[in-house]
């Protein structure tokens, strides 16, 4: 069984940064491909970005392009996510997850075998 660790949220101003970082407990996580997903009060879990296992392929969501930069490191079974210029509709809770069977749609959260507690970003006005 795989263990997926987020950290690094926490309660920001609307234009700060924050950096999220993810951690799976496997010895085959260089073969994953890793994405983070997210979910708003009252609202479904979406897509945020992912990236391949080799780190060579990304894919954002429409509100991440430009602000969010997804990052890993296969050396340390480390995936990052960087938010710059955070908005209070980025408030969420943030989840991370782990692609053991690609390649997939990686924006289709049925995609991810292996899912983190989450951790929680607020951002306030």
């Amino acid at each position: 069984q795989v263990q997926v660790v987020e950290s690094g949220g926490g309660l920001v101003q609307a234009g700060d940064s924050l950096r999220l970082s993810c951690t799976a407990s496997s010895r085959t996580f260089s073969r994953y491909a890793m994405g983070w997903f997210r979910q708003a009060p009252g609202k479904e879990r979406e897509f945020v970005a992912a990236i391949s296992w080799s780190g060579a392929s990304t894919n954002y969501a429409h509100s991440a392009k430009g602000r969010f930069t997804i990052s890993r490191e296969n050396a340390e079974n480390t995936v990052s996510l960087r938010m710059n210029s955070l908005q209070p509709e980025d408030t969420a809770v943030y989840y991370c997850a782990a692609d053991p069977w690609g390649p997939n749609d990686l924006t289709d959260s049925n995609k991810y075998g292996y899912w983190g507690q989450g951790t929680q970003v607020t951002v306030s006005s």
